[in-house]
């Protein structure tokens, strides 16, 4: 039997896995569906289409899986899917999505999301990234693998942050951010590359040279964008971390922070 507590309200119609907890108070809907080894904390409501995996924790009174804040949402049948291993501090909020999108917000695995985030609806949101208290990630925002945003930190909509960048206190984003980079500021500016964070995920000292002199020929050397990016393809075929660089730009739609 799942372990409930019996001042829960979990719908009949929801599917968790045997050793699922779920704490005081909290409120499962009909959609929901819930792997093994997942903890969910009193006072927490999940409800619409959400599929949540293995080994996660939500901390009282988030609500996860609620409905978009999109006055053009209207009632259509999206959904939420959750990876393994995240954690959802207090109070965080995390919409489904729209069908103005792919109608799937998504969140990886071995997240850290600090009280007080939002994810907005149709957020795609990678893995191994830290959100700091009060990150607001607005609709349609694309978060790649081993980002870390810092405490209140906003996103505009339909915006990019590329893998193993990083954004300061308070940054306010309005562009994309390349991968490896820190933005800062309002409006978010680059400073630089995320040394440390680099660093302490295994990057040689060769390896963080290489891409802060990719960094210094996109922002330093005041070259127009198009000869900065033709400078960073050739240099990547020599040094793969530089692909990063380059699979950003061919997606990017906001233009770059500057």
């Amino acid at each position: 039997m799942t372990l409930i507590h019996p001042s829960a309200i979990v719908d009949s119609r929801a599917e968790l896995a045997p050793d699922v907890q779920v704490g005081p108070f909290s409120v499962i809907g009909p959609g929901v569906r819930i792997g093994a080894g997942t903890v969910v904390g009193p006072h927490v409501v999940i409800d619409g289409e959400t599929t949540i995996g293995t080994n996660n924790r939500f901390h009282p009174f988030a609500h996860i899986g609620c409905q978009p804040q999109d006055k053009k949402y209207a009632g259509e049948p999206t959904g939420l899917v959750i990876g393994d291993g995240n954690t959802f501090f207090q109070s965080v909020t995390l919409s489904t999505g729209t069908a103005q999108d792919e109608g799937i917000t998504r969140v990886g695995n071995d997240n850290w999301v600090m009280a007080y985030v939002h994810i907005a609806h149709d957020c795609q949101i990678g893995s191994h990234c830290i959100f700091a208290n009060n990150a607001t990630l607005a609709g349609h925002v694309h978060i790649g693998d081993w980002v870390f945003l810092g405490g209140f930190t906003t996103i505009h909509q339909f915006c990019k942050v590329g893998s193993h960048a990083m954004s300061a206190f308070t940054a306010a984003i309005s562009q994309d951010v390349p991968p490896y980079v820190t933005a800062a500021g309002n409006r978010a500016v680059p400073a630089g590359i995320n040394s440390e964070g680099l660093r302490r995920r295994g990057f040689s000292g060769e390896q963080i040279t290489v891409i802060k002199r990719a960094y210094k020929t996109l922002y330093r050397q005041n070259l127009p964008f198009d000869d900065a990016r033709a400078q960073i393809e050739a240099a990547a075929q020599d040094a793969p971390e530089l692909q990063a660089f380059v699979d950003f730009f061919a997606t990017s739609t906001r233009g770059l922070i500057r």
